[in-house]
């Protein structure tokens, strides 16, 4: 249902756009009338000598920049949506005529966006000048301290709302839990230092699992379908015990999200279980597999799967198409597959890196794995082995000292590196059995990067530069954040670009460099990573009816090689803004991220 006040509150924003339309014959002439206005307009800011805020007229550059880009001829040919179309309808009221409805995103997108066309974003309202400006020396640098001061306690006040699994009250909790676990299961305080332990008594039902915590009915109703259908689901009782007893997600919220699927979740992956492989695979990595158990997207670098499971479920992985089921007993490749992989990382020299991942290859034996290193070692033009594994977060005890050790002959300085990147995703994973497993690497030499996928669980002011601040204290490096994927089944957990851009340039500018050293990035189907940092990589097209914003990525090749760009949907802005409010979020801390594009 179209909301008639939201749109007279959109036209008002900019009456001259509206009058432009009204007086079109039709959408095409519209068109060319927007884009006359919008150049005028242009020319009249380059020239104008009327002063006004630097940084306004640099939001009102590039609103107007992506007001002509969205309405023009390319944009509407690549989307396949003409937004020029349906505002000439809105403005002549052929309601209609308009296929489909009329979302309040895109009637909220387009205001914002008539705003900052206006040069009115009021982004900088609020804000004052600071006093050093008007001073020098050192009267400048003390008022220049102190104004950073507020800056670095406004951060910190949001910082603090997240608490890490290493805060006192946390580790109460997690003992509390801990004790629980073990009585369920008959179990010794030693047992749980144990992770084989562990691996037996993964938890794989709503039942059981319902004994430990409190589960809502949803989370109930969403594992006993999973089950049933056989989807996987699993979590090791370590992991149980860093979710809360009480189910009001209040700390755990990220950790439950991490493990158990929302309902939706599990009814879609029923229904197209038969194309599991082509609706889920959304890198395309059927497509970029030379051979069996190997992908490669780019020219240094490459993957070896030679594990295809973990000791437990994530929801949104990237590979869950691919895993039959936790620990599931076919999922080691047989020794002729890996001897195959092995020589085509032997007959291919240029590739001087392997990625090991899976599936979670630190859930094989000591044995099997130390087999893989030392046949990649072997090979001469290898020169760094990345392991990928989530097991210092979902299961630390498996980092034993047998495993380092093993890892460590490896680790020779000057000729090869060994490096761990794991996924810590919020703070509240951080525990002191997490810091003790990295610490044994970190005593080896060994480096440990981070790769967190920026969901809406983790997507709250300050909530990414939380987990940062954390690892760093640990010993771990944060490395990628991965927008979430533009898969169908995990639209719950879906965050918009604008607020990873917002994430990066707001937040993480007020901690240090070592701490907000990681690279936000999208992955591209097939391709692989387009950087969402700087606005050349990627491009609004335009804003669909449901208020999702449509991008062209461009590939990492640009510049280099002739690879066609790609094209995805975003979520909705104001969508993604109502879920934050409904979780308590005060939607004026984010009132910037409509300028983002």
């Amino acid at each position: 249902m179209l909301d008639k006040k939201k749109l007279l509150r959109m036209w008002t924003r900019n009456p001259t756009i509206y009058n432009l339309l009204r007086d079109s014959e039709n959408y095409k002439t519209a068109r060319n009338h927007l884009h006359s206005y919008l150049s005028e307009l242009l020319r009249i800011l380059y020239h104008s000598s009327e002063r006004m805020l630097p940084l306004e007229f640099y939001i009102q550059m590039s609103c107007i920049k992506t007001l002509r880009q969205i309405i023009s001829h390319r944009s509407e040919r690549i989307s396949g949506f003409s937004i020029v179309e349906l505002l000439w309808k809105l403005a002549h009221e052929k309601f209609e005529a308009i296929n489909g409805s009329i979302s309040d995103g895109f009637l909220e997108h387009v205001y914002h966006l008539f705003l900052g066309v206006q040069g009115k974003s009021g982004i900088y309202d609020d804000l004052q000048f600071p006093q050093f400006l008007n001073m020098s020396g050192r009267n400048a640098a003390i008022s220049r301290s102190q104004e950073l001061d507020t800056l670095a306690a406004k951060a910190k006040s949001f910082i603090e709302r997240y608490p890490s699994g290493l805060d006192k009250e946390a580790q109460q909790r997690r003992e509390e839990n801990r004790l629980r676990i073990l009585n369920q299961f008959n179990a010794a305080k030693e047992d749980w230092e144990d992770y084989r332990w562990h691996l037996r008594h993964v938890i794989r039902d709503a039942a059981t699992l319902a004994k430990l915590i409190d589960l809502t009915k949803e989370e109930t109703r969403a594992i006993s379908k999973a089950t049933a259908a056989d989807l996987p689901f699993g979590i090791t009782p370590y992991y149980v015990s860093l979710i809360d007893k009480k189910a009001n997600r209040k700390f755990d919220h990220a950790i439950r999200a991490q493990v158990i699927p929302p309902e939706n979740y599990v009814d879609y992956m029923i229904e197209h279980r038969g194309q599991i492989e082509y609706s889920s695979d959304f890198m395309l990595e059927r497509d970029t597999s030379p051979v069996d158990l190997v992908t490669r997207r780019y020219p240094n670098i490459a993957i070896l799967k030679p594990y295809n499971t973990c000791s437990q479920i994530c929801v949104y992985c990237q590979r869950n198409w691919e895993i039959d089921n936790v620990l599931s007993p076919k999922a080691m490749a047989d020794k002729e597959t890996l001897e195959q992989a092995f020589q085509w990382f032997r007959a291919h020299p240029m590739v001087n890196e392997v990625l090991v991942t899976g599936g979670d290859p630190l859930v094989m034996s000591d044995s099997r794995l130390e087999w893989i290193m030392s046949n990649l070692s072997e090979i001469e033009h290898i020169e760094r082995v990345r392991i990928g594994s989530r097991t210092p977060v979902v299961l630390p005890q498996r980092i034993t000292d047998s495993l380092i050790k093993m890892l460590a002959k490896y680790h020779v300085p000057g000729r090869r590196e060994v490096a761990l990147v794991t996924h810590f995703e919020h703070p509240y994973e951080i525990t002191p059995d997490a810091m003790r497993a990295v610490q044994k690497f970190k005593l080896q030499g060994i480096s440990i990067y981070n790769q967190a996928v920026f969901t809406v669980e983790n997507s709250r002011r300050f909530e990414l530069v939380a987990l940062r601040k954390a690892l760093r204290l640990i010993g771990v490096d944060s490395y990628y954040t991965f927008n979430t994927k533009g898969k169908e089944e995990t639209k719950n957990y879906r965050v918009p670009i604008a607020r990873l851009q917002q994430e990066v340039k707001e937040e993480a500018r007020l901690v240090p460099g070592l701490v907000r050293s990681d690279e936000p990035v999208y992955n591209v189907p097939r391709l692989g990573k387009n950087y969402v940092r700087a606005e050349q990589h990627h491009s609004l097209l335009t804003i669909l009816p449901n208020g999702s914003p449509v991008y062209e990525f461009h590939p990492w090749e640009k510049n280099l090689s002739l690879v066609d760009t790609y094209v995805d949907t975003d979520v909705s802005i104001y969508d993604y803004l109502q879920e934050l409010k409904q979780r308590g979020e005060d939607l004026n801390d984010y009132k910037t991220i409509w300028y983002y594009f």
